[in-house]
């Protein structure tokens, strides 16, 4: 049996809309396992119900992509999804499933491919290495295309910060949340985002959290996503008056992050009584960075 881990992802973490994602401790766990026929897919834990059990699983799909590559045909293949990132709410969900499917396909036929390979593949899939690039390094990731090769670096993150996320009992789609998003900005908007998503790096690199809340503003998608999400700027004001740093959406949402180095305990329950209170059920998590980025656990 092959066994991956993988990490839960925020991207864009306001400014740094499809060139910045952070991993965090929250993982889905991927097993595959040889069987004498045919095609087995159980998932357990978030998902469980919805999600596909046949060709259509996503996490099957990305092993597939693997499996042509390499000219490997399983005689039968079993695969245990367990769950722990919620399904469609901005956490990286459906990152994990193609990089946990890419990962533990590469392990079980010996296709050899290293991370930029994988990478690669990944992004190919995804479309846009937001969420795909932190949960395969892990940390915080910067990443760019340079013609049609992705080019990243990771930063290390000041000691204590977590993410607080507030995550709506709701799924929106990123490809319905990518067609709101306006085809041109205005060269002040443009501005306003570089400068924020300088700052951004800058002040965490440095463990200035000071600036956050300045440094995470958005003016490229937020503005035009938060409206589907009710409650987003009331959560948001909540958030930072109970001590967040700084506060976004995160990847397309609806899940609302907050970036805190105190009084996490408080801004989790605040944020979830303020969607609760705008009619919207949400649960809140307290999540470190996860400094490392999926892995196999173990090959029996």
């Amino acid at each position: 049996m092959i066994r991956v881990q993988v990490p839960a992802t925020t991207a864009n973490l306001g400014p740094g809309f499809d060139c910045l994602g952070m991993a965090l401790e929250l993982y889905n766990i991927v097993e595959f396992s040889k069987i004498t026929r045919g095609l087995v897919v159980e998932v357990e834990g978030e998902g469980a119900g919805n999600l596909p059990c046949n060709e259509s699983n996503l996490v099957y799909r990305a092993a597939k992509r693997v499996f042509d590559r390499a000219g490997y045909a399983p005689a039968g293949l079993r695969i245990r999804l367990i769950n722990g990132i919620p399904v469609g709410r901005g956490l990286g969900s459906s990152a994990a499933a193609v990089i946990g499917g890419i990962i533990a396909a590469n392990r079980l036929c010996g296709a050899g491919l290293g991370t930029r390979e994988m990478l690669t593949l990944a992004c190919s899939m995804e479309g846009h290495p937001d969420n795909i690039a932190p949960a395969l390094l892990g940390g915080l990731v910067i990443y760019a295309s340079v013609d049609g090769e992705i080019t990243w670096t990771k930063i290390d993150l000041p000691p204590g910060i977590k993410a607080v996320v507030a995550v709506p009992d709701f799924v929106m789609n990123t490809r319905d949340t990518r067609e709101a998003l306006p085809q041109l900005v205005t060269m002040r908007d443009a501005v306003f985002n570089i400068s924020r998503a300088a700052l951004l790096v800058a002040a965490l690199q440095k463990g200035d959290l000071s600036v956050l809340g300045t440094a995470m503003d958005d003016r490229l998608h937020q503005p035009f996503r938060s409206g589907l999400i009710p409650g987003f700027k009331k959560v948001v004001s909540a958030a930072r008056l109970a001590g967040a740093r700084g506060v976004a959406l995160s990847g397309a949402g609806p899940t609302i992050v907050a970036l805190a180095d105190d009084n996490q305990a408080l801004i989790a329950e605040v944020m979830k009584e303020t969607f609760r209170e705008s009619g919207v059920n949400a649960r809140s998590l307290i999540l470190a960075p996860s400094p490392v980025g999926a892995r196999a656990l173990e090959v029996i």
